[in-house]
């Protein structure tokens, strides 16, 4: 099975309007879908979005999906493994990136400063 998106030549993206919390999120957490579209409960298709977190926003527990997902810090801080507190964890900063295979956990997170992610996820074809 291919991955499908909707055909999308350069775009401006809009900072202020058309983000969401994901179901499941924090307040403070929110999403823009760039292309694309998941469905999780049929393991199939593939989105990408941008993820920003509010200063200080943290999840509580780390997250594991079946769907593989490449993260890229665009901007501000991220911190990985902190406690159900917010304490602790390993801090990154822009320009870093990570990739996640289906199955991995990986969080929970916080940010201090706040932060922007770009975020493709997609499923392996069948």
């Amino acid at each position: 099975m291919a991955v499908t998106k909707e055909h999308k030549e350069f775009f401006p993206v809009n900072f202020d309007d058309g983000w969401a919390t994901p179901l499941g999120y924090p307040e403070g957490i929110q999403q823009k879908i760039l292309a694309g579209m998941l469905d999780e409960e049929n393991n199939r298709g593939s989105r990408t979005r941008l993820l920003r977190f509010q200063p200080g926003v943290y999840t509580t527990v780390p997250f594991v999906h079946e769907h593989w997902e490449e993260v890229y810090l665009v901007s501000g801080d991220l911190t990985v493994g902190n406690d159900e507190n917010g304490q602790g964890g390993e801090p990154f900063q822009a320009n870093t990136y990570a990739c996640r295979p289906p199955g991995a956990p990986h969080g929970p997170f916080k940010s201090e400063s706040g932060c922007v992610l770009f975020e493709i996820h997609y499923f392996d074809p069948a």
